[in-house]
């Protein structure tokens, strides 16, 4: 909120409070006991009377002023000035946070001793992984972790890192970031070399010439994927002879990859999860491929 709206509304509220103030004055004078004061108003021979207010809703009117003005005092509610009692909006999330945060870390210490393998045969703490996979994972890669296009699936045995337990919990914890550079490749060598790269993943009906000029032009691709495109884990580059294409198959989607390059991001979870939420959602993953292997 910008200091413009801050000072409108304390200005309003204030207001309100002084406007209050002046209206009980302003009617609580008394009327008399024995003869009625009216206000010189008639309707069809009904006279008005100014009469006062009746003293119980005359008590709440001056209960409200009083409420108002100590709610002032106690919280932050004039610009710069914190209130006596120190309270905050900011505060009492973070401590409420922190209160969330202790309860957590009581949760998941009871599986602070166990292996990824260990937790992947374990009920309760695969029932756990899946809800931490659909509240921090499914947004990317789905609800049913078979990713989307640019978004890896995570239930195959194709990996762009290594699938091992070790790298996955290096991919959660400090995230990945991949990089595939615009080739600038000239004319119809970007359709051509397409064409290679699908050739190497198994399509049989590219023609000689774009398979010997395609390998040709290969050469500035092999330095990450690989002279036999089987890609280096090591650095992300993905396999290209698997037929299995994280960013589309089609031919169009090749080129346009190789012409103007892309950029992947795997985001770092370090700050976001514990250590053993981490651990948990490690072994959570690592049983999404287990569970397609043996056919669930």
């Amino acid at each position: 909120m910008t200091n413009f709206w801050s000072i409108f509304i304390i200005i309003l509220v204030v207001g309100n409070i002084l406007a209050m103030v002046w209206l009980l004055l302003a009617t609580s004078r008394s009327n008399g006991m024995n003869e009625a004061e009216t206000t010189g108003h008639k309707w069809d021979g009904i006279e008005e009377l100014n009469n006062p207010l009746p003293r119980w809703w005359l008590g709440l009117f001056v209960l409200t002023i009083i409420f108002a003005g100590v709610y002032l005092v106690l919280y932050p509610g004039l610009g710069s000035y914190e209130g006596t009692l120190n309270w905050s909006q900011m505060e009492q999330f973070n401590s409420a946070k922190e209160v969330n945060r202790e309860q957590q870390d009581e949760f998941f210490a009871e599986f602070a001793d166990y292996t990824v393998p260990m937790l992947a045969g374990n009920a309760k703490a695969m029932e756990t992984g899946e809800r931490l996979f659909a509240n921090n994972c499914a947004t990317c890669h789905g609800s049913d972790a078979r990713g989307a296009k640019g978004f890896p699936n995570l239930t195959d045995s194709d990996w762009l890192y290594g699938g091992e337990p070790e790298t996955i919990l290096t991919s959660i914890t400090d995230g990945r970031a991949g990089v595939m550079p615009n080739l600038r490749l000239k004319g119809a060598d970007v359709t051509v070399l397409a064409l290679y790269v699908q050739h190497m993943a198994g399509r049989k009906d590219v023609t000689d010439y774009a398979i010997q000029r395609g390998e040709s032009l290969f050469g500035v691709c092999a330095a990450c994927h690989g002279p036999d495109g089987k890609g280096n884990q090591a650095i992300g580059a993905p396999n290209l002879t698997d037929d299995i294409w994280l960013h589309g198959p089609r031919e169009a989607d090749i080129e346009h990859v190789l012409r103007n390059g892309i950029q992947g991001n795997m985001p770092s979870f370090k700050n976001a999860l514990s250590e053993n939420e981490i651990k948990l959602l490690t072994a959570y993953v690592t049983s999404l491929g287990q569970r397609t292997e043996v056919g669930e």
